[in-house]
């Protein structure tokens, strides 16, 4: 028996366990203290009532035989038609013509962006931006690939584009970008498309935050750019779109177009999530399938409104205290340059002691995330109001 050795080469700590390790240690030492959470992307509104009344009508039905389902329907890639459908309708109002054989259901963005590795060799050299959300880093390191860097820096706006000397054969893109929140424009995809076909490679384009861009110039969609069905795969998730985090539902779409050494990705994918995936609950997908209703988005959209509304307060104040940082417009993170030169973890710690603040460290994002703090707009409003005057009050003093 042999391990795979290439998990012995991850680092001894997933960022989040870090952060929350230190926080829970810190929670124990000072009980008395109101501890504030602007670290992890977890959502705080509730699930819009258009998917609380199918959620509760799906449960119903399970429980009446002539009703009851079990596993997800395998032949159309783990979704219901009426989830799919309305996936596909979505696109259609963004200007993307999809079919439901395009659409993958999953359990989350996550899974996916690990999962979607199995299709791949591991002699593949894979293209990953720096900040960078770690699973993307991790998936790879396990998989023994070779890995390269695309640098995210202050210089760039943290959008790093393609060098014509660096081959690739897999990309990570995130737009908007966690951790940074910097969102490319559609001018700009188009260069990594076109990169992506010069080049035979596949683009892995997390688009988990979609739904806060607000401006026309910059892409919800990779496939809103031309050329992009024969290169890239997108990974779409309802955990910050509707807030699915506790629920778990997400969706990839590997469009048909998309053919590598003669096969189809869309039919490997289909193979390998028979073989490995069992689908998502019927009562889950059907509050799902909720979400893109006209109802549905209407009141996502007020949720939508108030993280956004949250971003603009962090945005604000970093301005008036003159601290550099990127996103909070069309994302909900917001990416700050630690104060007086400090290092990510020592300003985390700073943070936590003297405000009692919990953000997360630049540096575990990346080499470029050393310097560098990201703050989160899914906490209350009340939260993230009194963080923020702790945070002003700190460091104006």
């Amino acid at each position: 028996m042999q391990l795979n050795r290439n998990f012995l080469r991850l680092k001894n700590s997933y960022l989040f366990s870090a952060v929350a390790e230190r926080t829970a240690a810190y929670r124990k030492a000072h009980p008395e203290r109101r501890l504030i959470r602007l670290s992890i992307g977890d959502v705080t509104r509730p699930l819009a009532p258009a998917v609380v009344a199918a959620m509760k009508r799906a449960a119903d039905e399970m429980g009446r035989s002539e009703t009851f389902r079990g596993y997800a329907p395998s032949g159309t890639r783990m979704g219901y038609p009426s989830l799919l459908g309305t996936i596909v309708e979505s696109y259609a109002r963004k200007g993307v013509a999809l079919g439901e054989e395009d659409v993958f259901i999953s359990d989350g963005a996550k899974s996916d962006c690990g999962n979607l590795s199995d299709l791949f060799s591991a002699d593949n050299t894979v293209l990953i931006p720096d900040p960078v959300y770690p699973a993307y880093l991790d998936t790879n390191v396990m998989a023994g690939r070779r890995i390269v860097f695309a640098d995210g820096t202050e210089e760039n706006g943290f959008l790093p584009m393609p060098k014509r000397d660096v081959r690739a054969d897999l990309i990570y893109l995130c737009s908007p970008n966690n951790p940074t929140g910097a969102a490319y424009t559609r001018e700009e995809l188009k260069v990594w498309v076109d990169y992506a076909l010069e080049n035979d490679a596949v683009i892995l384009y997390d688009a988990a935050y979609e739904f806060f861009i607000g401006e026309e110039a910059f892409a919800r969609s990779i496939y809103q750019v031309e050329g992009a069905k024969q290169c890239a795969i997108e990974l779409c998730s309802y955990s910050k779109t509707a807030g699915f985090t506790g629920v778990r539902c997400g969706y990839t779409v590997v469009p048909r177009e998309l053919v590598r050494e003669g096969v189809s990705l869309n039919r490997l994918w289909e193979r390998r999530q028979a073989a490995k995936f069992n689908g998502v609950s019927y009562v889950t997908q059907m509050g799902a399938a909720a979400v893109f209703t006209e109802e549905g988005e209407r009141q996502i959209g007020e949720a939508i409104a108030y993280y956004r509304e949250n971003a603009a307060l962090i945005s604000d104040v970093l301005a008036r205290l003159g601290i550099p940082f990127t996103g909070g417009k069309n994302s909900p993170y917001i990416w700050m340059k630690c104060p007086q030169g400090m290092d990510s973890w020592t300003f985390f710690d700073y943070l936590l002691n003297n405000a009692n603040v919990v953000g997360t460290p630049g540096s575990g994002f990346g080499r470029n995330g050393e310097g560098y703090f990201r703050l989160t707009a899914f906490g209350t409003h009340e939260d993230t109001a009194e963080a923020m005057q702790r945070i002003a009050k700190l460091l104006e003093a």
